[in-house]
């Protein structure tokens, strides 16, 4: 073997693990959002084991997403869009984090010592931050790139 085919088979294989990373991710996403899927549903109400791993899925989606989408410049700097879209995924993620465990921080509907809850104001916020985190995505994507030989 070469040493840049070698290389290029490192650097597949970085990608390809990094990617594992991100389904790893939305498996642990899924299990928070719809633990009835995988038969772990034990409460008709969205508390705060279920909040916390549904974000901690998008933890590790968001960290593969960028590892995932940093690998394929290959080396080439990265535009001024490409950061924008590193700061809008992070800025994302903390919007979905704030939204989603508003109830524990005290800004949601339910204050303590109320039982934590997913409410419908907390999902919309959520859905606003995992909207900022693609949209991030879109622009971490290498359009420009040369094409390899």
């Amino acid at each position: 073997m070469t040493k840049t085919s070698l290389l290029s088979l490192f650097k597949q294989t970085a990608i390809r693990l990094r990617s594992v990373l991100c389904l790893l991710g939305l498996l642990i996403f899924m299990i928070g959002g719809r633990p009835e899927w995988f038969g772990l549903d034990r409460s008709p109400v969205i508390g705060f084991v279920q909040i916390a791993v549904f974000l901690t899925g998008l933890g590790f989606i968001c960290i593969g997403g960028y590892l995932t989408l940093s690998a394929l410049w290959n080396g080439t700097p990265k535009s001024i869009v490409s950061d924008i879209g590193l700061r809008l995924v992070s800025t994302g993620f903390v919007i979905a984090l704030a939204c989603g465990l508003a109830d524990i921080f005290g800004l949601g509907s339910q204050v303590a010592p109320a039982v934590p809850n997913f409410g419908f104001w907390q999902m919309i916020g959520v859905i606003i931050g995992q909207v900022v985190i693609g949209a991030g995505f879109i622009m971490l994507i290498p359009w420009n790139l040369p094409k390899a030989s």
